[in-house]
């Protein structure tokens, strides 16, 4: 587990940095350049995503389980994470109304991912995983919203369309199946849908 946890505190401790220290990153970037920084922060972010990956295979190799959650779950987490990938390419297709409704759609989308795998997974990994990555996206979005607040962020923009809307529905769709009918068993090791 200090594999997991280290990772986990370096991914999530620069992915929190805007939570609850938005004047320190301001001084670093005017001190190492924004260049600078976003190259301290891929790395820093690339070693702790490395760690995740690594800690959780090891836990996974001697689980240490807290509970067996109900076959149900299963079903659930797999339509949750189908909200979840619609969010994250919401979040990347311009002028959609998803985006523009809920201003952070990829911090949402990381929040009801880690809630699915929550539901779905009994571990003393998958808790410290997921938990660690619910906690971290409500953390994030309510930081998000109050920055928003206070640039007075409102409403839809007039140039999010249908189509655009309609695209991101439909890429996050597209990348669930991927994931969820192919991806997910070659990477995780684990098929949601069995076979």
């Amino acid at each position: 587990m200090t594999v997991l946890l280290l990772g986990l505190v370096l991914f999530l401790g620069i992915h929190s940095v805007r939570v609850v220290a938005e004047d320190w990153r301001q001084r670093r970037i005017d001190a190492m350049g924004l260049n600078g920084w976003k190259g301290a922060y891929s790395l820093v972010s690339a070693v702790g995503l490395a760690l995740i990956v690594w800690g959780y295979g090891l836990a996974r190799a001697e689980p240490v389980v807290l509970w067996v959650p109900p076959k149900g779950m299963a079903h659930a987490a797999s339509l949750l994470t189908l909200v979840a990938f619609v969010l994250l390419a919401a979040a990347y297709v311009p002028r959609n109304r998803i985006k523009s409704k809920l201003r952070h759609p990829m911090v949402l989308g990381v929040k009801v991912w880690a809630l699915a795998h929550l539901l779905s997974n009994g571990t003393l990994a998958d808790v410290l995983l997921f938990g660690s990555f619910l906690l971290w996206a409500v953390l994030s979005f309510k930081a998000a919203r109050r920055r928003d607040e206070e640039a007075l962020v409102s409403g839809w923009p007039a140039h999010s369309t249908t189509p655009n809307t309609l695209t991101a529905v439909g890429i996050g769709v597209v990348a669930w199946a991927v994931f969820a009918f192919w991806a997910h068993g070659v990477l995780i090791g684990v098929r949601p849908f069995g076979g």
